[in-house]
């Protein structure tokens, strides 16, 4: 093979959005050592330049004509665009809310910031992956990435006992999953790209084995865990709550969407022949993570805690656009991410705000809150309304747009279930604004009655208060003007090649990439 040959199989541009966020990372690596503890005037502003500059090469990327790159290992589809922008814009979001509040820890940002990085990095390619090992190195990127920050305040001891567990948990869950990989190896007669697994599986002719279902039980296991699903959700709570903030709204974002890029790409293309079977498991996992999701968030007495069991319940919701297996189905979930990142991340920066200047987080007290911080106070109600689903605001059109997909796939009753815990998270979250406007000025919260006289003056507030508005805005006018990114999701399935097969329809033959393509395209 010559270099020009294999220079077009490696098709490398495919990946210059992970290409520009590597040598940002280089960059304030460098700058971080040279310069030392000054390096946090500059170098947070380096890593948002980076990442918007990667969404800039992201959207030439959506017209790309041949996606597939290194020989089949990574796929740039319209899918993959979606969910790597999705991650990248939710590390620019942690950014911005991060630079006060890892100042006000003492912990250095210059090692915050190439961590961050690190697992947008790992989650973009793993958004993107499409054989075997890719999947799995993308994958520990991500999640050892992602253990690193949570116990990235050394002297916090909750911290610590967060990234413990996290770690203990997060090793075995991708242990099993990378035991259900290695089936589907061996399964598929040493195949690593999926779909020749598929291919190879179908060209057996012995149908489903016990051995393909053992394979779907643990890969859905190590997906569950990634996306937070009960039983599968263990860590959520305690991690959440003992993270840095910033960090936990990284991983409720960024890694989840990361989650149900793999899982999409993964069922839908490695597993046709067991399809009926993990839309059974998947809705088990969705029933359960909705409904424990959502009334156990009812007792929390932490806003922290209370959106560790909020971001369980939304995998719940997310969940049925998956089991939809439609082009409405996979639509909605891509336009339910793309709000729930402004929402959630609006929420916790919210949260970071109101924790630098009181030192609490327990919903208790925030009474009174709108005498002292109105613009807080706003911001935290629309993004918290929003996430509850109440309209005009872009959570209400995010879940209307799922339940109806699910609806239109004949799942009725999971809709109701979803319609019914979506009530009693409107609970829950009302709780919150209640206690911030209706409190009397006597009955204000002692951390209320003492709140800081409000400055914006200090070094990373500015940049914290471009994060509320910024997200607060996104929130308001998602909701209103929401047909261009309806659009955008839309378009993102009907152009990903892999999803219209999987749903049984015809793909023309110029927009396959490769034999092991047109194998899997006529796998009934």
């Amino acid at each position: 093979m010559n270099f020009a040959n294999l220079a077009a199989q490696l098709n490398a541009g495919i990946i210059l959005p992970e290409g520009i966020v590597i040598v940002t990372l280089l960059v304030v690596l460098v700058y971080d050592l040279i310069v030392g503890r000054e390096s946090l005037k500059v170098t947070p502003y380096m890593a948002i330049a980076g990442l918007l500059a990667s969404l800039v090469a992201l959207v030439y990327q959506w017209d790309a004509t041949d996606p597939i790159s290194f020989l089949g290992g990574f796929n740039g589809d319209a899918m993959s665009v979606i969910f790597r922008g999705i991650i990248a814009l939710s590390a620019v979001v942690t950014v911005l809310m991060s630079i006060r509040y890892v100042e006000n820890s003492g912990t250095a940002m210059g090692e915050f910031l190439m961590i961050l990085l690190t697992a947008t990095l790992g989650g973009m390619f793993l958004s993107g992956a499409d054989e075997l090992v890719m999947i799995f190195v993308s994958l520990e990127t991500l999640s050892i990435s992602s253990y690193l920050l949570t116990g990235y305040m050394k002297l916090d001891p909750r911290s610590n006992e967060a990234a413990l567990k996290y770690l203990l948990i997060g090793a075995a869950s991708s242990a099993v999953f990378l035991y259900g990989m290695s089936l589907l190896y061996g399964l598929s007669g040493g195949e690593t790209r999926l779909s020749a697994i598929a291919a190879g599986m179908a060209a057996s002719g012995t149908g489903p084995s016990i051995g393909l279902v053992i394979a779907l039980v643990f890969v859905i296991a190590g997906i569950s865990f990634k996306i937070s699903a009960v039983p599968f959700h263990q860590w959520t709570p305690d991690v959440y709550e003992g993270s840095p903030t910033p960090v936990v709204a990284f991983l409720s974002v960024g890694s989840k969407a990361a989650g149900f890029a793999l899982a999409i790409r993964l069922l839908t293309t490695a597993f046709p022949l067991v399809q009926e079977e993990w839309h059974f498991v998947f809705t088990a996992l969705a029933i359960l993570s909705m409904v424990l999701g959502n009334v156990v968030a009812l007792a929390q007495t932490s806003l922290k805690r209370m959106l560790a069991y909020s971001s369980i319940g939304q995998a719940g919701f997310v969940m049925i656009g998956l089991i939809a297996n439609t082009d409405a189905g996979y639509a909605s979930m891509i336009f339910y991410l793309l709000v729930y990142l402004f929402m959630n991340l609006g929420a916790f920066t919210c949260l970071i705000l109101f924790t630098l200047r009181t030192g609490t987080d327990q919903i208790s007290e925030y009474a009174g809150l709108y005498q002292k911080d109105p613009l807080l106070t706003l911001g935290l109600s629309i993004c918290l309304l929003s996430l509850g689903g109440i309209p005009p605001l872009a959570g209400f059109f995010g879940k209307i747009y799922l339940f109806w997909a699910g609806w239109q796939a004949g799942l009725y009753g999971l809709v109701l279930l979803g319609l019914l815990t979506s009530v009693v998270s409107i609970y829950y979250y009302i709780r919150v604004v209640k206690m911030m406007v209706v409190k009397e000025p006597q009955e204000m919260s002692e951390a209320v009655r003492n709140y800081p006289e409000i400055s914006w003056n200090f070094r990373g507030m500015r940049s914290l208060q471009v994060g509320l508005i910024l997200t607060v805005i996104a929130t308001s006018l998602a909701g209103i003007l929401s047909n261009p990114l309806f659009t955008l999701a839309n378009n993102s399935v009907s152009r990903t090649f892999m999803l219209q097969a999987s749903m049984g329809k015809t793909v023309p033959a110029a927009t396959l990439t490769s034999p092991a393509d047109l194998t899997a395209s006529n796998t009934p």
